[in-house]
């Protein structure tokens, strides 16, 4: 009998086991796939060469520039947007938790208004090409994480009243959502015609505005992050059997949500900041990873960062091959496939009940 349950035990981790290692093997594929879209075809050997810096000046240029940066903030930036989804859906025990539903995405873009029209951060060129610029990016993203933070504040502050629920958290979220959507229309509407048109660039999400510094600064922040998340898997297995179970086992419940929710917001302040408003990853790939994995957090975190990756990683690639040479944004070729996704997932598991 304990030798079967064993062997169960086994064959249950060895498949979770393994949907990572083949999510794991399709980021690496749609990576590779990633680094060859492009207008400048390459071919896998000058790709190989490339990377080794071997290739000559323009394909070293276009890997190590354009393609790789931008392929690298994808993975990060995916992987940290579902992982920040997956910690928010567990702390507030709310399947709609993410960091677009808290808030957290319209804080950022109403930062970005206020540098582009307030502090002139936007611009318009002489030229037909590239018209409408973002003159001072750094100072666009300063304010867009300003603001996410603050909206992170507000959101710390409201967990640490008494007896406020986690259900009032994400409502709250709402609230804070129409509120900095409300100050982004009130600035648009003082705003010239071409401060408009470089605040609709910024909030379109692009990956392709990251350089080595973005990219590095991303990684940093994410990798810790992701450290920290597993280190207290456990505490969030424990939160999903219930708030007076958790208690039971010794969890400091009100600590561990302030600093789960602390650390996801930082996450999703910063690729917000630096890559602009990118949807439904934080939602989409927690929900995605649940049906396939379960909800043991020691493989749901790893499982739900592949799966951001990959998300995000194969919407950049359509966007840029879709209706080449036009890139379109990333945004919303995530919004545009993962809604109808997320409406799947809602009326497949209504449907199981």
């Amino acid at each position: 009998m304990v030798v079967s349950d064993m062997e169960n035990y086994h064959r249950y981790t060895g498949r979770k086991r393994l949907v990572l290692v083949l999510l794991a093997v399709l980021v690496a594929i749609a990576s590779v796939v990633a680094i060859n879209a492009g207008s400048m075809d390459l071919s896998p050997k000058q790709v190989v060469q490339g990377i080794m810096g071997r290739s000559g000046d323009v394909a070293d240029m276009v890997i190590w520039n354009i393609r790789l940066p931008r392929i690298i903030a994808g993975i990060v930036a995916g992987a940290g947007l579902s992982v920040a989804g997956c910690v928010m859906q567990n702390n507030l025990r709310n399947p709609l938790a993410s960091p677009s539903t808290l808030g957290i995405s319209n804080a950022a873009a109403f930062g970005a208004n206020l540098a582009i029209i307030a502090f002139g951060a936007g611009t318009i060129q002489s030229t037909s090409t590239d018209a409408v610029t973002i003159n001072n990016p750094y100072l666009v993203t300063l304010f867009a994480f300003a603001c996410s933070m603050l909206a992170t504040v507000v959101i710390l502050m409201l967990a640490g009243i008494r007896n406020f629920s986690p259900e009032a958290m994400v409502l709250s979220g709402v609230a804070l959502s129409s509120l900095f959507s409300a100050g982004t229309i009130l600035i648009q509407y003082f705003a010239q015609d071409f401060q408009i048109a470089a605040v609709v660039f910024w909030t379109f999400g692009d990956l392709g505005r990251t350089a080595w510094p973005e990219v590095t600064i991303l990684a940093s922040v994410t990798t810790a992050s992701f450290i920290y998340f597993l280190l207290r898997r456990w505490d969030y297995n424990a939160l999903d059997s219930g708030e007076e179970t958790a208690k039971s086992l010794g969890v400091n419940l009100e600590r561990i949500r302030q600093a789960g929710m602390l650390v996801s917001c930082l996450i999703a302040a910063v690729a917000v900041s630096f890559l602009g408003i990118i949807g439904f990853i934080g939602l989409v790939g927690p929900h995605i990873m649940r049906r396939i994995i379960g909800g043991d957090h020691r493989y749901l975190i790893p499982g739900s960062a592949l799966m951001g990756s990959l998300l995000l990683l194969v919407s950049d690639t359509l966007a840029r091959t879709m209706i080449a040479p036009v890139v379109l944004p990333v945004g919303a070729i995530t919004s545009f496939f993962g809604a109808p996704l997320f409406l799947y997932l809602l009326i497949r598991g209504y449907q199981q009940r």
